[in-house]
């Protein structure tokens, strides 16, 4: 795409070249306001003419490309930040291993057992 644009403006370039060797002889008189004229050349009144319906274009061209790709940019970040998981700052608390079998037997007041009574 760079190529295309790099010959329209060389195109464009050559065109106001020949224009400008084709008619440079030619000085018109420019009435600006009653009693202020300007002389100048019809390639000079071509340049300029071009130039003023160029330059405001291109400056608005330029401020929309800035503005969308702040706001393209802007809705990235904000996508990656819902994207992405959330770091859970506390740790979790941890699990205590819960009892394989249920049905244990009750532990007795005394593990230990006494020792057995003698009957006389």
């Amino acid at each position: 795409m760079q190529i295309v644009r790099t010959i329209l403006w060389i195109l464009l370039l050559v065109g106001v070249l020949a224009f400008s060797f084709g008619n440079w002889d030619r000085q018109i008189d420019v009435r600006i306001w009653p009693g202020i004229v300007w002389d100048t050349r019809v390639p000079a009144l071509v340049i300029v003419s071009f130039l003023l319906g160029l330059v405001p274009m291109w400056l608005y061209h330029r401020g929309v490309r800035w503005r969308l790709s702040r706001r393209i940019s802007g809705l990235e970040t904000a996508t990656a930040s819902m994207a992405a998981p959330k770091a859970d700052p506390t740790p979790p608390a941890p699990v205590r291993p819960e009892p394989a079998h249920k049905e244990t037997p009750a532990e007795p007041d005394n593990p230990v057992e006494p020792e057995p009574t003698t009957r006389p």
